[in-house]
Order: C-alpha cells, then structure tokens, then sequence
C-alpha cells in the first residue's frame, strides 16, 4: 500500500518498507509534500470548526479542494484517502448541526453567517461524489460504535487480527484519558503514530494493520465512556445509599454521552415539608438572582420545581402566588440587556404563568395583594385567611406587554415568525382584559387608568370594519352572518369612548390623559369621523405644550396629527389636510418622527447608545403608517392649493409658497434632460401638475387615477371608490379655476355653459365657483345672469407692466442694501427713506392706470 495512505509523517515516510523501495525518491518526496499540505489544512479547518469560524472554514476548504485536485493523479492510483472522506463527512453533518440551531444562527455575525450557507451549499453537492465512500464510513462507525456499546470485554485483539503491530500499539493501549480524548484531534488521518513502519511486511499485512488503526483509537475511545459509566452509576448508588437526594438519581445513556441529573435535589429525604421550609428556600433561590455566575434558567426550573412541591402537600394558595410572581419576575429577568427581546420558549411559560396566576386570583376572593404589603405582614398558610401576599400583578402585566413590544419590533417584518408572533396579541389582550376585570372590582382609580390605557394602546390604530359596515347600513348576506354581526358585542368606538371618558374623568397623571386623548383623536380620524376628532384636538390644547413631553408621547402626537390629515383628506377637505401634513412632510424625517424607522446619520449627531434608546421607542411593523400613502396625499393636497395660486400670481414678485416640498419636485421634474412616461408616485404628481397649469383635467385625472397609482396608493383606503371620486370632482374644479386664472387676459367674456361642457361640471358648480372668484377679488370680472356669461374686466397690468413693477421692487431691494451697508459706517440709518419713495413716477402711472 502507498505512503502517502498509510502513514502519518514525513519521518514515517522516510523509513520505507520493501514496498516502497520501487517507487522513485522524487515521486515519494511528492507524496510527503502533498500529503503534509492536506493535513495541515484538515487540522487548520477543524480549528475554526471548534471556534465556529465559517469565514475561515470556507476559506480552508476552498484551499483543501485545490489541494486534492493536485493529488489527482495519486487518487486514481490508490483511492481516496480515509481521512479526507473522514473530514467531509464530519463537516457535512458540523452545518448540518449549525444550521438547525435557529438560536445559534441568530448570534452569528454577517458574515460568519453568509460563509454558513455558502459552505453548506459547497458540500453538499461536492459530497454527492463521494457518497459512496461516506456512507460505508459512516456504517463501518455506526457498527464499531454498536460492538462497544454490547460488550465492554471487546479488546484490541479482534480489530488486529492478521495485523503486524508494534510495541508502540500497547502504550497507546495505557494512556491516560486525556492523552486519549487529545489524540482524536492531533492526528487527522486512520494511522497512527504507534504503528511500527520500520518492519518489513506483505501488501495484505499492510492492508490489516492499516485496517486495526482505523478501529483502534475508536475501541479506546469507547472503552474509557464505558468506565467513566461505570464510575457514575458506582457515585449513584452511594447517593441512594446515604440518602442525600430525593430528587437525585443519574440517567443511564448509552453511547458514552456526558451523563446529566434528571431533576435538581430541593431537599433532603425525611424532610417535612411545609410553609416555613418552603419560604426558606424560596429565599435561598432568590438570593442567588442577581449574582455573578447564577444560572438564570436553573433557577427558573427551580421555582417551578417549588410550585410543584407546594401543590402537592397542599400547603395553600398563598405560597403558591408568592412562588408564581417571583417565576413570572425571573422570566423578565432571564436577559440583562434592556434591548434584548424574550426568548419564545420563555415568552410561552411567561403567559401561561401569568393566566395561572389570575385563575388564582379569581378563584381566591379573600386573597389580597399589593406592593403596599410588608414581607413580614404576609399571610400565606391556610390558617392564616385571608391571604395577604406583597406583588403587583398590574406591574407584571404591564412588563408582559412592553415584552411584546419588543418582541414584534426585533422579528422581521416579512417573515411568517412576525405573523406567528402577532397572533400572540389576542392572547395579551385578553389577559389585559381579565385584569381589567380583577382590578374594577379590587384595584385602586389609578391601577384601573394604567389598564384602561393599556386596552386602550391595543386597540387604537385598529380599523373596524364590522362597525363600519354598520354605520354604512351594510349587513351579512346570508342570515347566519347577520346573526353573527350582531352577537358581535360593541363597537370599538363605543368601546373606546367608554375607556377614555373614565380616563378623563378620574385621571390625575397628564401623561395617562394625553395619550388617551390623542388614540381617541386617531380612532375617530381612522375611522373618518373628522369633525369628532378636529373638535377633541383644538378643545385639549395639546399643540401648544407637546414639545414638553416625552418623545413617546410626541411619536403618538406625530401619529395621530398625519391620520388626522389622511381623514380630512378623505373627506375632501383639502386645505385642512395639506395643514395637518405641513409639519411633517416638511421636515424631511416622516419615518423618524413616526417611530418607523432612523435615518442614517453622523456619529456626532447621535452615538451608539442614543441609537439603541431610539430603537426601542419604534412603533411595531403592523402599526406603521404607510409613508408612500402619506407623501402622495400631501403632495396631491399641495398640487391642488399650489397650482390654481400660481396660475393667480404668476407675475406677483413677492409671491409665497404653500409647500417647499412640492416646489422642489417641481424644479427635479423640469430638470430632467429626457421626459419619460412616469414612473413613481412623485412623477405622477408632477406630470398631473402640468397638465393641470395647462387646464387640461383630463390628461391631471389619467396621472393621478391609473392602475399604478390604484395599486400603491388609493386601494389602501378604505373607501378607495368615493376617494377616487372626490379627487376627480376636486381635480375638475381647481382645473377650471387655474383655466380662469390662465386665460382671462384672452376673452372678453366665456360662456358658463361651454365651461361646463369643457369641465364635464354641472352648470350651478361652475356658477358658484366663478361667484366665489369675483366675491374674493381672485377674478376681475361680472356675470351677465340672462346671457350665463362671464364678462371679464380688463384692469390686470400688461406683462411690460408687470415686468417695470419687478425691476422697480429688485432695485428697491438693492438700494435699500446699499443703504444699509453706508449707514453702518456712517452710524446712522434710515435717513435717505424717510423722504419717501424713489419710484414715485412709475408707481404713479401703475395707479392711475388701475
């Protein structure tokens, strides 16, 4: 058999055998080289696997694959060496581990885990090319591993029968544990140090003792598994023996796996139990909580492992409670960093404990808890009624519910694990619903005002469609969905004005009662109840002091302030609408001030630590405000006050704008070198700007109402089709007033009734819209009411006129600079304009002419 398979060292390789003789110097130097390089890349790869440094691993075995590719021609000639079958079978079933582990993944940096699912990929389907030699590996395993487990007396001998050893072979029979346990990871080959290759021997001597290694080191490993069994059963016995655990007791494994206890030992045999012993060694696990190196989740199996025992020797539900708050306090305790969201394992037991504990509660009427109660005034023995335990059951729920916060904010959006999570949310409300219950009854005004806001916080940003069906004079098709409809129960906004009436009646804290007011003004603008939520705002005042708030509490104001644009905005009331988004859309940071995200910014802006208390204050995925609906109303509501007041002013100097924003998609759309069909939302908004300068309200419908615009914007509403409607009515109307404004200087007088043709507007509409004109002095004109003509007034300047009052107003500007800057010198000022204008004869001729 060649060197290059059956040793493991240049040394080795240097003492040939007959056998070996025949082969050249200079091939045999080759082996070595290209052996030598293959293992040190197996040893280097199963270092990073012990370290879980996938970069690393897929670098390595990129570089290991290179390297068989060299030893190509030795492969074809003698076979795939064993220990490189050995490596990819082991680093197939290593990923396999590691992508299982969902935990293990999520600690994963980027790139560590990128490298993860690129190497999986990688051996995966390089080993379908080895999959015959990898499965007769993994047989020939499984079965030695099967022979040691059925008889321990198994010794070396039947794995070296035929086999030529040297003495080396018995003292890696004698070593040490550890000797043998490090011997699996210095050597990455089946040979062995401890075969003697100075003898001479036979190919098929070769072959067996090459074959006894294979086996050798796993007889050893599997022996040493056996005694270390041996030597814990003996520990076993001796514990039964002397009594020391009730609960003790080792669990019998096979395959020589590090053997674990089944339940942790709480007391000793012959213990009485009862309310003092317990209470002790509640305390004595409370102790440890806090404390550097305590298992946080033993503990928790701990306190459980007391709830059990109380139960069963019936020691009352005093202790009971007791026991369950301080398990429900150490699930919030399990993570110490404040941003780290719970686990759903403990997420699960955390709800299951706290129903537990209400069905206590409401079981127990004569029980009484608070904050307020001493840990020496307790009551907790069945003797001692009623039952007084300190604990907040209030505080555990409010905790429960900041818990799912965090939960939905650090699940991803997109996945089905934030759908699953979400549907946890019926079970929160539901628990805050029973503690409602518990508190009406037993708590204080101020407990209930905490609980009543928390319902309240889920339930808020909530659409009903039943209720709205309702309002609309919609019911069920079919009997049964009637029936439904109507066994229902209330409605949320009665169930909402009941919440936040008691709330502003009994509260005493501004916080509680701010935030009441603003989620009682969102729900009725979600739900277009304009009028309700536009009086509750302007009668709280709360424009006037909310920068003094906390920035929750600003986010909700943020929050209720654009619903309360989108519901003006449904209702037609454009102006109101483009008001209530001014702030917002303005300062450029919507997904900031909404708690929808953080814009990228310098460090010096904001360091790490005021990003992570940032991050925390989000607001959930499934109640974010969609930020392409809100823009795309903003700018619409500006397009429809901007465009008829520039068509107004169109040679006014000192002509303001309504929004800056809109402006700047103006100046973007007219610098574009090549005019496309639109594409996104903003250039929809812009084409239908200018076609509607132009009075063409057709061309300013088809960009605004289109399939595309259906699909992104206007579907979302829930009245999407009466939304579409007012937006034409609307588009129809500032179409004809920018016409009017446009082209008033071309006629002497227009026909309503060929504007009412033009526009597709019902003859009094246009009526009305030209008599608001001429009342507000927008339009210089008169109507002759027999002809339904509009006579139009010539007194506009010319646009030379127009152009001489610019010019005077910007050398006005100039000279007054100019002024400015000599008198600063001088120290005087004012002097020169105190006698009056400069341009008396130009503005003197302007007015006669008017």
């Amino acid at each position: 058999m060649s060197r290059f398979f059956a040793t493991g060292s240049d040394s080795e390789s240097e003492e040939s055998s007959s056998a070996d003789e025949i082969t050249p110097k200079a091939t045999g130097t080759t082996f070595n080289k290209q052996f030598e390089e293959l293992t040190n890349i197996i040893k280097t790869i199963r270092n990073a696997m012990k370290i879980r440094d996938m970069s690393k691993c897929l670098e390595e075995f990129e570089q290991l694959y290179r390297a068989f590719l060299k030893s190509k021609t030795i492969v074809d000639k003698e076979g795939v060496p064993q220990f490189y079958i050995r490596l990819l079978a082991d680093l197939e079933d290593y990923l396999n581990q590691l992508w299982e582990d969902k935990e293990g993944k999520k600690k994963m940096n980027k790139n560590n885990a990128k490298a993860l699912s690129t190497l999986r990929q990688k051996i995966r389907k390089y080993n379908k090319d080895f999959e015959t030699e990898i499965s007769s590996y993994k047989e020939v395993l499984n079965s030695s591993s099967s022979k040691s487990d059925d008889d321990e007396g198994v010794t070396a001998s039947k794995f070296l029968k035929g086999a030529a050893v040297g003495p080396n072979t018995t003292l890696s029979l004698c070593q040490d544990e550890e000797s043998e346990s490090e011997g699996d990871e210095e050597s990455e080959d089946w040979g062995s140090d401890s075969v003697d290759s100075g003898g001479e021997s036979e190919d098929n001597e070769g072959e067996a003792a090459s074959l006894a290694v294979v086996f050798l080191k796993k007889y050893v490993f599997f022996n040493l598994e056996l005694k270390r069994h041996k030597k814990m059963e003996q520990v076993d016995e001796e514990a039964d023996e002397e009594g020391e655990g009730e609960e003790g007791g080792w669990e019998k494994v096979k395959g020589g796996v590090p053997l674990v206890k089944e339940k942790p030992k709480m007391f000793a045999k012959g213990t009485e139990i009862n309310n003092a012993v317990v209470i002790k060694k509640l305390n004595e696990i409370l102790q440890a909580r806090g404390k550097k190196g305590t298992d946080r989740s033993a503990q928790i199996e701990l306190l459980h492992a007391l709830a059990g025992i109380s139960n069963e020797n019936n020691l009352g539900e005093g202790i009971l409670v007791k026991i369950k708050f301080n398990i429900i306090a150490s699930l919030y305790d399990y993570n110490t960093n404040l941003a780290a969201f719970m686990k759903a394992e403990m997420w699960k037991k955390c709800l299951e404990c706290i129903d537990e504990l209400l069905d206590i509660l409401f079981e127990n009427s004569n029980m009484f808890i608070g904050e307020n109660i001493a840990e020496d005034s307790e009551n907790l023995a069945i003797s001692d009624q009623p039952f007084r335990v300190r604990g907040c059951i209030l505080t555990l729920v409010e905790r429960m519910d900041e818990e799912f916060t965090k939960i939905m904010q650090n699940t991803d959006p997109h996945s089905q694990e934030y759908v699953d999570n979400l549907k946890d949310e019926g079970r929160v409300c539901g628990i805050i619903d029973r503690l409602l219950q518990y508190l009406e009854s037993k708590g204080s005004t101020e407990e209930v005002c905490r609980v009543y806001l928390r319902r309240i916080m889920h339930t808020y940003y909530k659409f009903d469609y039943k209720a709205h069906r309702r309002s609309l004079g919609l019911q069920g098709e079919t009997k049964s969905e009637q029936d439904q409809e109507e066994s229902e129960g209330e409605d949320s906004a009665i169930i909402m004005d009941r919440l936040c009436k008691f709330i502003y009646a009994k509260d005493r804290t501004d916080r509680i009662r701010t935030c009441a007011i603003l989620c009682h003004i969102y729900h009725h603008a979600l739900h277009s109840r304009w009028y309700q939520a536009r009086d509750l705002m302007l009668m709280s005042h709360l424009q006037d002091n909310i920068q003094h708030a906390d920035p929750p509490v600003q986010i909700l104001y943020n929050r209720t302030m654009v619903q309360l644009g989108i519901c003006a905005f449904r209702r037609g009331m454009i102006k109101d609408a483009h008001n209530a988004l001014l702030d917002i859309q303005s300062s450029g940071r919507a997904k900031e001030l909404l708690g929808q995200g953080l814009l990228m910014r310098n460090m010096q802006e904001r360091n790490a630590e005021q990003e992570k208390i940032e991050k925390r204050r989000q607001v959930p995925f499934h109640m974010h405000i969609n930020l392409e609906l809100l823009e795309c109303v903003y700018l619409v509501s500006a397009m429809l006050l901007e465009i008829p007041y520039m068509a107004a002013h169109e040679f006014d100097a000192r002509r303001r704008m309504i929004s800056k924003q809109f402006h700047h998609q103006l100046r973007v759309g007219e610098r574009q070198p090549l005019l496309g069909p639109p594409e996104s939302m903003r250039e929809h908004v812009v084409a239908a700007s200018k076609a509607m300068k132009m009075g063409d309200w057709k061309t300013c419908h088809s960009f605004i109402i289109n399939e595309k615009m259906n699909s992104k914007v206007w579907d979302l509403f829930p009245e999407a089709q009466r939304v579409r409607e007012m937006l034409v009515r609307k588009i129809q109307e500032e179409s004809l007033r920018t016409y009017l404004f446009t082209y008033s200087s071309v006629y002497d007088s227009i026909s309503m009734e060929t504007l009412s043709e033009m526009f597709e507007l019902e003859l009094p509409t246009v009526h009305s819209i030209i008599s608001k004109m001429i009342i507000n002095e927008e339009l210089m004109a008169s109507l002759d009411q027999p002809t339904q003509t509009v006579v139009m007034h010539r007194t506009e300047p010319t646009s030379l006129q127009n152009m001489t009052l610019q010019l005077a107003e910007k050398l006005g500007g100039l000279v007054e600079n100019n002024e400015r800057v000599f008198d600063l010198k001088q120290g005087v000022y004012g002097g020169y304009f105190n006698r009056g204008s400069r341009f008396p004869f130009l503005i003197t001729q302007y007015e006669r002419k008017s």
